[in-house]
């Protein structure tokens, strides 16, 4: 089985964020990057089901420039068998989803896995816009993923329980929180192993942008939280009484 698992290189989400170009552009300075926490679960979850059952390549794949690379290395160290760069900067969601349909199309893949949305726009887009592009079933925000009788098993939260969901190869599946209890951290002997793993690098595909940035600003600054006694009922009252006026 051929796994293509899509990972993001996102801003260390303890990262100070600013903009640059009249706030139109990401001001890359001085900022850590990592690989989106969501992809980061979806590849130890799928390592387990490899050492469980056999059988399983496991390719990461990132649409960036050469500056992604240490990212993909890292994938590559905590156990992913090899990768591939597309050669271009992530523009929008749309363009992503056709550069990695078309590494799809090249590979013969079983299975496509994407983070739910990455940690920097957030947009929730490209898993659904792979599936579509390759007409694919597609599984989104999932739990839980196993294989059992030549069968994926995944699990969905949903309003008052958990759907669980069987399905043929090849679909598309996008992993969410609990896909994994917690992400490997790669050992040294990864480390050393990562630097003789094939990371093929391939030209883009053309894709019309059909976006464009106006802006980009930060959130309003938070006012400052007032702790109050949790004996101190009276102090509570007063301040949302007096000071927030909620009473």
């Amino acid at each position: 089985m051929k796994v293509l698992l899509c990972i993001s290189h996102v801003p260390d989400t303890t990262s100070k964020i600013r903009f640059t170009d009249n706030d139109t552009a990401f001001d890359k300075t001085d900022i850590q990057y990592i690989i989106g926490p969501h992809e980061e679960l979806a590849l130890t979850r799928l390592l387990e089901v490899k050492e469980a059952i056999g059988g399983m390549t496991i390719t990461v794949v990132n649409v960036g420039l050469k500056e992604t690379e240490p990212t993909i290395r890292k994938a590559l160290a905590v156990g992913a068998d090899d990768a591939i760069r597309v050669e271009a900067d992530p523009t929008d969601a749309l363009f992503v989803a056709k550069q990695i349909a078309e590494v799809y199309k090249q590979g013969n893949y079983d299975l496509v896995v994407t983070g739910k949305e990455t940690i920097d726009y957030n947009g929730a887009q490209v898993g659904e816009m792979i599936a579509e592009l390759l007409d694919l079933p597609s599984v989104t925000s999932t739990s839980h993923f196993d294989i059992k009788d030549g069968k994926a098993q995944l699990e969905r939260e949903i309003d008052g329980g958990k759907e669980v969901i069987e399905v043929d190869f090849p679909f598309v599946a996008t992993s969410g929180k609990g896909f994994a209890l917690e992400p490997r951290i790669p050992n040294m002997r990864g480390i050393m192993q990562a630097r003789r793993k094939p990371l093929a690098v391939v030209q883009a595909v053309n894709q019309e942008i059909k976006t464009k940035t106006n802006q980009f600003y930060l959130p309003e600054v938070k006012g400052a939280c007032t702790f109050v006694d949790a004996e101190n009922v009276e102090e509570l009252v007063r301040l949302l009484h007096e000071e927030a006026k909620v009473l």
